[in-house]
């Protein structure tokens, strides 16, 4: 997996193609035009995504150990 983010790609891509008189200009525009963009999509990185899951996961697994302990619980209750 690549280290450099898209917007660092799609830059590079950009200084590869302009003449180097307008690329700094060109790149300043466009890093705040892709940012701007992104800001406005509701995403969230691979940490946020990750912390999210464990958590998830935990709460799975303490869910079915809640359902097993009133099932259990009911049984119980249940003979004479």
């Amino acid at each position: 997996m690549s280290d450099t983010s898209p917007i660092d790609q799609i830059l590079a891509a950009l200084r590869g193609a302009l003449p180097q008189n307008i690329v700094a200009d060109a790149e300043r525009n466009l890093r705040a035009a892709l940012n701007s963009a992104f800001e406005r999509l509701d995403l969230v990185t691979r940490e946020e995504l990750d912390v999210q899951a464990a958590v998830l996961g935990r709460a799975r697994a303490k869910l079915a150990d809640l359902e097993k302990r009133i099932a259990e619980l009911e049984q119980k209750s249940t003979k004479p």
